[in-house]
């Protein structure tokens, strides 16, 4: 009886600004909860995470014939260290639980489109960023040995490693964002912010764009790691025009269908998602 009443007096079931913060809250001790969880387990397998990073380093003492090794430059270091470890793979493991969370608390103010297409997004991105993710991991060898390569045979090579550490977290995420773009061009293009042809017609641009980031993740003179990276991207780019493209023939074929129930000509309309609001102006004089 009393969810009877709750739903007659709202009907629609808006929240109040209250509702909202204790809604927040909810998701957030949520999230916090799972990040915590992965932080134990990102405790436990740092050691085993932070001897793959570091492995290039053995490499460079073997190859180069030099004094190379990580540098802990205080106390504390090597404790703060496993703790980054820990954190970066506790928020990677965790990630469907948090970005669940903030879905969940975003979901009731979106339409049903906007949910359908919210989800696939999600769907696409995770692995698209976990892929570029790895994509980081395999190139990250080449530029470490590349960049001590620069230093006189001589010389030791002792890094901090704190600082090695930021650079290949950095790296990885800075590479796993660049593989979500394309997934969200496709979101663009289906909430009809950009169509496929305009994608496809920048394909120079984003070229260049990609060859810039490719050459800034990576040393300028590593042409292999540069490739790595600057391959799949462009792939990605024009596999995500290429469905750009399929989405605006289905959604043009069904727009001229719509236009010809009321004897309307497709050539009186544009293409741009402005031409959606004067065709349905026309169709309601019509009607």
């Amino acid at each position: 009886m009393a969810e009877q009443a709750r739903k007659k007096r709202n009907p629609e079931a808006r929240m109040s600004l209250g509702d909202h913060l204790v809604e927040l809250r909810k998701r957030l001790m949520i999230s916090a909860l799972a990040i915590v969880v992965g932080l134990v387990v990102g405790f436990i397998l740092s050691p085993y995470v932070w001897d793959v990073l570091r492995q290039p380093i053995y490499d460079i003492a073997q190859e180069q014939g030099r004094t190379a090794q990580i540098n802990y430059d205080d106390i504390t270091g090597a404790f703060d260290t496993r703790v980054q470890i820990a954190l970066f793979i506790a928020v990677i493991i965790s990630c469907p639980v948090w970005l669940y969370q903030i879905w969940a608390f975003l979901a009731p103010g979106l339409t049903k489109r906007e949910k359908l297409y919210g989800v696939g997004f999600l769907c696409t991105a995770v692995p698209l960023f976990l892929l570029g993710a790895y994509a980081g991991w395999l190139v990250i060898p080449n530029i470490v040995r590349l960049l001590t390569s620069f230093a006189p045979p001589e010389d030791a090579a002792f890094m901090s490693a704190r600082k090695y550490l930021d650079f290949s977290t950095k790296l990885l995420l800075a590479i796993g964002a660049g593989f979500v773009m394309p997934a969200l061009l496709v979101m663009l293009n289906f909430l009809g912010v950009v169509r496929g042809k305009s994608i496809l017609k920048s394909w120079r641009v984003a070229i260049l764009v990609i060859i810039l980031f490719a050459g800034i993740a990576t040393p300028a003179v590593d042409l292999m790691s540069m490739f790595l990276l600057a391959a799949p991207l462009i792939v990605l780019y024009f596999g995500a025009a290429g469905i750009a493209i399929l989405h605006d023939r289905r959604v043009d074929k069904k727009r001229a269908a719509d236009l010809a129930e009321y004897g309307i000509d497709d050539s009186d309309t544009d293409d741009s998602p402005d031409g959606d609001g004067r065709t349905r102006g026309r169709l309601g004089k019509q009607s």
